[in-house]
Parts: structure tokens; sequence; C-alpha cells
């Protein structure tokens, strides 16, 4: 029988990145690209431009739909999440304090990353309790480059 350390390490498939976004300035409108670089501060062309735990946001692409419902919501622009990358196939949330890759990309997940006050604006009455629990994690940047829309998202062990 493994063990729960082994269990929690184990990945057995790659996910992807399914989307990407970046944010030109502050409260602006994210804008949906198909490949970004990413540098120690984060996405490039994105307005926050900060080394830490909080340079990149991710968010699982299975969530968008529970988000959707919860809200009362027939679909979900990724967009209006305020996220750096939708990301599917893999747990993220299990990948919160591991190495993940993303192409050629290496980051590190850090923290969970709850909804801001915005998602009330953004999705509706409820929206920031409907996003509560599914709001992904944040990752400092290890090693930068590019990335883009379809790239295998893995855990490094």
């Amino acid at each position: 029988m493994e063990t729960i350390d082994q269990l929690v390490s184990k990945f057995p498939r790659a996910g992807r990145i399914d989307w990407i976004g970046i944010r030109p300035e502050r409260k602006a409108l994210v804008k949906s690209v198909q490949s970004v670089e990413i540098q120690s501060t984060g996405l490039v062309g994105d307005h926050r431009q900060k080394e830490g735990p909080r340079a990149v946001t991710l968010i699982q692409a299975e969530h968008l739909p529970v988000i959707a419902s919860l809200a009362g919501l027939e679909a979900l622009d990724p967009a209006i999440l305020r996220r750096n990358i939708v990301v599917s196939g893999i747990n993220l949330v299990a990948l919160r304090h591991s190495k993940i890759q993303l192409g050629s990309v290496i980051i590190k997940g850090t923290e969970l990353c709850p909804p801001c006050s915005r998602m009330e604006a953004a999705l509706g009455e409820g929206g920031y309790n409907a996003m509560r629990g599914h709001g992904g994690i944040c990752a400092a940047v290890i090693e930068g480059g590019v990335i883009k829309v379809g790239d295998k998202v893995s855990a490094i062990r």
C-alpha cells in the first residue's frame, strides 16, 4: 500500500494551458493572448510586475462551470475572473506547494488565490461567494520563458 506522501506526489497525467490573460493596466479588462513571456516578475505586458509568491495566478478550467453555476450564469469568460492562466487536466490545488512546469517555464505554487471583492460586481450578487474555494493558486517564477495555449502542465518531482 502506498503512503500518503507517495500519493500526494503522484500526478500520472499532464494538464494543459487552455487560456492566458494579461491586464495592461490596473482595473483594466483582461486581454486574452495565445502566448506570453514569463519573467521573475510575472507575465510580460501584465500591469502587476512584482517578484514573489503572487507573480502568476492560475485557475482550474474545470472550476469555471462550477463558478458560473453558483453565480447563476450560463457560461463564464475566464477574463472576468482576473487570473493569468487557465489550466485543465491537472489539479492545481494539489500542486499548491510544488514546482510546476508550464511548457518550458518553471513556477512554484505558493498559496491559494482567493477572490477579490470585484467578483461581486463582475459575477453579480453572490459572485464573491460563488468563487470562494475555486479561485485557483498563486505562484512564484523559478525559471522564465515563453508559454502558449496548448502547452503541457506537469508537476516536477
